[in-house]
């Protein structure tokens, strides 16, 4: 049975082009942001927001949306991170970081990018699902690589035997169609990247770049990625035969026919069905198309030959150019043939010019020397004893949180406060305390809240009151201000954190 051409756009949309349906889908102004002077950085403000808060690999968002601080903080973390924006309406290089991502945001949200909606007294950021599937293309797009032939074929050959089998229905075979009309896209444009790409090479680049360009780009970015097992017989490519009889046979039995135009009438068509036989003749001429993909492939095959030709010969010229010998030896000869002078001799100098002096001296190995064994000195016992004095002495003058508690603890005794002229100062571990304590009162008495917080995560069960005297009282060892020493409770601890 002979396959018809596919119905055009238009005539399967009823008139209506995807030019008329573009935008009913997306908001007219969507375009504003990637289109102005700053574009390269809108694209990646976006793509930053739809890795961490709108794309499919984003944690699961709110019900409601996200809060409009959220936003502009990540926005904010953005404009820290890029360069400085060229000057256009509303970004200037002297705005504040504040003011530029909140003119950021009410740019892309006024662009259509964003939904404000009002969930109570608060507003809430989303993205319509249009919007969103729209970047999730272009992001897609954006890091395409290099296809793999075998993944494409063989997950064709199999929906069909699954379609051919009656396991699967319509949905599949045009899922397959797609899959195919999209490979055989790929790879007759590989060929024009090819040559975009090789022309973007011009000659001022350097040699370095040339090479690097030409193994990164054309190579890894465009090439396809299996291409040099695409004429095996191992490849998957070799079952087309196969994928092609399954596709005559769907098309050719009235059994399957029949069956696939029903589930295209009653799902896609509603009820229409010369709409779903239109529907079914694409698909299956879609997947036919696999017959071209040699041709295609043949001339991808020219497009790379013509490459490494042209490639291979600006690396000759570009190796030839830096040392021209050849060009010099040529010159030489041309100038002594045209002086017509009778050549007396040889043009080398006097002397052997291969001799046993001119050649290089051996290199010379030169033997280190053995290192020494370390030497081991013993320390004497006034030694030792005077390092663990030195220790102990440390050790006492270290006062940790334990060691402050516990002192504190040991003065009052029971006692719910105490004054600092009764403290003991016996010991250079109770004067260390004595002194930490008064640092910690000052901390405390101080209007910064961060110091009184920090403060109070060393008085461990206790608080320190400074004295409203602002003279310091002398004493016997050490003199300051007079600070008095209060038991805390865990409910007047709760209220000073709050």
């Amino acid at each position: 049975m002979a396959i018809s051409e596919p119905t055009t756009v238009s005539q399967r949309l009823g008139g209506r082009t995807a030019a008329h349906l573009l935008f009913e889908r997306l908001p007219d102004k969507l375009f504003f942001p990637l289109a102005s002077t700053n574009r390269h950085r809108y694209w990646a403000m976006l793509c930053r927001l739809h890795d961490k808060r709108f794309g499919p690999d984003a944690p699961l968002p709110p019900s409601h949306g996200f809060a409009v601080r959220d936003l502009m903080q990540d926005i904010e973390d953005e404009l820290l991170m890029q360069d400085m924006w060229e000057e256009e309406e509303g970004h200037t290089p002297g705005t504040p970081i504040a003011i530029r991502s909140n003119a950021v945001f009410n740019y892309l949200a006024d662009s259509g990018w964003f939904r404000l909606e009002r969930h109570g007294v608060e507003k809430k950021v989303t993205m319509r699902p249009a919007v969103s599937q729209f970047l999730t293309v272009l992001v897609s797009f954006a890091e395409t690589g290099p296809v793999f032939v075998s993944g494409k074929i063989r997950s064709i050959d199999l929906n069909i035997q699954q379609v051919a089998e009656g396991k699967a229905e319509g949905d599949t075979l045009a899922e397959t169609a797609e899959q195919a009309r999209n490979l055989l896209e790929h790879v007759r444009n590989t060929g024009t990247n090819i040559r975009d790409i090789m022309d973007s090479m011009n000659v001022e680049i350097t040699t370095a770049q040339y090479v690097q360009r030409f193994f990164n780009d054309y190579i890894e970015q465009v090439f396809i990625g299996d291409y040099r097992e695409l004429r095996t017989r191992e490849h998957p490519l070799s079952r087309r035969p196969q994928i092609l009889r399954t596709v005559e046979e769907l098309h050719g039995n009235e059994q399957h026919r029949a069956r696939l135009i029903s589930w295209y009438e009653a799902k896609r068509c509603a009820g229409d069905r010369r709409k779903a036989e239109q529907l079914f003749e694409k698909d299956i001429y879609r997947l036919f198309e696999l017959r071209r993909i040699d041709e295609y492939l043949d001339r991808l095959d020219d497009e790379i030959r013509r490459a490494n030709r042209r490639a291979l010969a600006f690396l000759d010229y570009r190796l030839r150019s830096l040392r021209p010998v050849d060009h010099m030896v040529k010159r030489a000869i041309a100038a002594a043939l045209s002086n017509q002078l009778p050549i007396l001799g040889d043009p080398f100098p006097a002397g052997e010019m291969v001799c046993g002096e001119s050649l290089a001296e051996p290199r010379k190995q030169n033997e280190r020397s053995v290192p020494s064994i370390l030497r081991r000195q013993v320390p004497s016992d006034m030694q030792l004893a005077k390092s663990r004095i030195m220790l102990r002495a440390r050790e006492s003058r270290s006062i940790t949180l334990p060691k402050l508690a516990e002192y504190v603890h040991r003065q009052l005794d029971g006692q719910t406060s105490i004054t600092n002229d009764v403290l003991s100062l016996d010991s250079i571990r109770d004067i260390r305390s004595y002194q930490t304590l008064a640092s910690v009162g000052l901390a405390m008495s101080s209007p910064s809240r961060r110091l009184q917080l920090s403060a109070m995560t060393v008085a461990r069960g206790f608080r320190i009151c400074m004295s409203d005297a602002p003279e310091e009282i002398a004493g016997e060892v050490l003199s300051g201000r007079p600070f008095t020493i209060e038991v805390r409770s865990a409910e007047k601890r709760e209220k000073e954190q709050k």
